[in-house]
């Protein structure tokens, strides 16, 4: 079973992928790059092969280019991620992680009507 531990680097390479669905190690290096992160062509392979070995990542052969896809759903890393965080940080609070990422963050009118549906959803499930 491959494990929903990542680390940073995974993470920003499994965004991408996830965002994109698939990509060769030189589209995913131009991203980051975009994205302000710096890094080494062979670094970005590298990281994608250790990815690989690791069942994180899939690769197919298109010609002699190499296409990389997710194994790994989104859904379930950023959970294993928030759990992670709040039982590190947070002694296991979801309240006192959430206050803090409120707190930091400015949140939009979008997203606070959207924190406010999860609310109401969440009661109504409770009833």
């Amino acid at each position: 079973m491959t494990s929903l531990r990542t680390t940073d680097s995974e993470l920003e390479i499994l965004e991408i992928l996830w965002e994109n669905g698939s990509a060769t190690v030189r589209q995913v290096n131009r991203d980051l790059e975009l994205k302000g992160r710096i890094v080494g062509y062979t670094t970005t392979l590298k990281m994608m092969q250790i990815m690989t070995d690791k069942g994180m990542l899939s690769r197919t052969m298109e010609g002699r280019t190499h296409i990389y896809s997710p194994v790994i759903q989104a859904g379930p890393a950023r959970n294993a991620l928030i759990d992670r965080i709040a039982n590190a940080a947070f002694g296991g609070s979801a309240m006192k992680l959430i206050l803090q990422a409120l707190g930091n963050h400015k949140a939009t009118p979008e997203e606070l009507q959207e924190i406010r549906n999860l609310i109401d959803r969440m009661e109504k499930e409770q009833k």
